[in-house]
């Protein structure tokens, strides 16, 4: 998915280790994996990439999880979708397996009970809303560059 391969591309780029875990059936695209280790051996980090949602969380500084459901899965999948990503809720039991100060973020909107455990979400560990508003600025700057070069042409 797109959030899944930005996050493995940009960690690379720039020497984050990064570790996916995601069921069969819903790995990233062999092509962005690839480019993403390149990436990785030269800035000196890694990409792993495995089925093992527990050993992928030990000692993570952030646990990530995307949207189960988004606008692009018709409806007609839902069940299909909770069955396949089950196991990879981030609830109490898996974030208590990352480091004890990690993070827990997510792009939102999510979806609670299944992607992500209330307790997680709303906890202390979740940064979510400074997530949110960083990307709210992020995307105030786009718009403001874009316009700026639109003008200039005109």
């Amino acid at each position: 998915n797109n959030v899944t391969h930005s996050l493995l591309l940009g960690c690379a780029r720039v020497g984050v280790n990064i570790s996916v875990a995601s069921p069969k059936g819903a790995m990233p695209d062999p092509k962005v994996v690839n480019l993403a280790e390149a990436d990785a051996k030269k800035q000196g980090s890694s990409v792993e990439i495995s089925r093992k949602v527990k050993q992928t969380v030990i000692n993570a500084d952030v646990v990530y999880t995307d949207s189960w459901m988004s606008y692009r899965v018709p409806q007609t999948q839902k069940k299909k979708r909770l069955k396949l990503f089950k196991e990879y809720q981030v609830n109490e039991h898996l974030m208590s397996l990352a480091k004890k100060n990690a993070i827990f973020m997510h792009n939102l909107p999510a979806w609670r009970g299944h992607e992500v455990t209330t307790s997680v979400i709303d906890g202390k560990q979740s940064v979510i809303f400074d997530q949110a508003e960083n990307r709210l600025h992020i995307q105030k700057a786009i718009i403001l560059k874009l316009l700026k070069e639109v003008s200039s042409h005109g």
